[in-house]
């Protein structure tokens, strides 16, 4: 593989995101970045247009440009797909993937599960009993994760979880706006929300704003990844640290790696989460 690499003549990594209209592609570029700027290493941008698997055409044009290798941001690549980059000795990588990777596919993620615990626990600690989720698309297997920890921290307790409580988004902030406008105006409506990403809780808070509700005195909101700049919005986010730019950048030297024919330490990766509290999570009113 080593030698097939340094006969390419442009030396390439094709960055693959479902979707990168957000901060958090902004994150996990910056990362890619990092890796391969020292190696003189120029990355290509794909977006899927939201769907979690590229079709034939992005296949052909992959096969035909012959990049080093392929990072799948929150996607992957079905049995046929993988075959045939391997056939042409082009090394991929999975990042955040959408479901659970076959062993020999590497793959970098965090502790998705951790993440919900911890975000859980926290409005918990603070005294909420009825609290909501608002997670990414149910079929991604991030988004479960985060579910399953937001469950095993009202286990811990003892504390029902309602299922109305639980809804499925896509990540992006019409989504939190709309799930959480729906729960606030019900009758006994969530006195926090842990919201499945950073603009998700944004379209949270601003649901909560439109119906006369203070953050956190009337409602807590909790968010995940710590994208830039949303710890300066009014008032700052509390949120789940995800390392996505380290992500990336772990992710890149792996692939670098497999396109000089090295032998990884180890082809599953995953990062801790941390949860960062700041000023929209508060005691339920009362």
């Amino acid at each position: 593989m080593a030698s097939n690499a340094a006969a390419r003549s442009s030396q390439l990594i094709d960055v693959v995101f479902h979707w990168f209209g957000s901060a958090w592609a902004q994150a996990i570029i910056v990362g890619v970045e990092r890796a391969a700027a020292p190696e003189q290493i120029s990355i290509v941008l794909s977006e899927l247009g939201g769907s979690h698997r590229p079709d034939q055409e992005w296949l052909d044009s992959i096969m035909a440009r012959r990049p080093l290798g392929v990072l799948l941001v929150l996607s992957g690549l079905d049995e046929m797909q993988r075959h045939q980059l391997s056939s042409r000795s082009i090394p991929f990588v999975v990042v955040d993937t959408d479901g659970e990777p076959p062993s020999e596919v590497p793959s970098v993620g965090s502790n998705n599960w951790s993440g919900g615990l911890s975000a859980t626990r926290h409005l918990i600690g603070l005294g909420h009993t009825r609290i909501a989720v608002i997670s990414g698309p149910e079929d991604v297997l991030c988004s479960r994760a985060r579910v399953d920890g937001f469950r095993s921290a009202h286990d811990e307790v003892g504390l029902h979880v309602d299922p109305a409580m639980i809804c499925w988004g896509d990540f992006e902030a019409p989504a939190g706006y709309e799930h959480a406008a729906r729960l606030l105006q019900q009758q006994q409506r969530p006195t926090a929300i842990f919201a499945g990403s950073d603009s998700q809780a944004l379209g949270v808070i601003r649901a909560a704003d439109d119906l006369g509700l203070r953050v956190p005195q009337d409602l807590s909101v909790v968010g995940y990844d710590d994208v830039p700049l949303l710890e300066w919005v009014t008032p700052p986010l509390t949120t789940v640290r995800q390392p996505l730019s380290e992500m990336a950048t772990v992710a890149t030297q792996m692939l670098i790696s497999m396109s000089r024919g090295e032998q990884l330490s180890a082809s599953r990766v995953e990062l801790g989460t941390e949860l960062i509290v700041r000023k929209t999570t508060g005691p339920p009113a009362g």
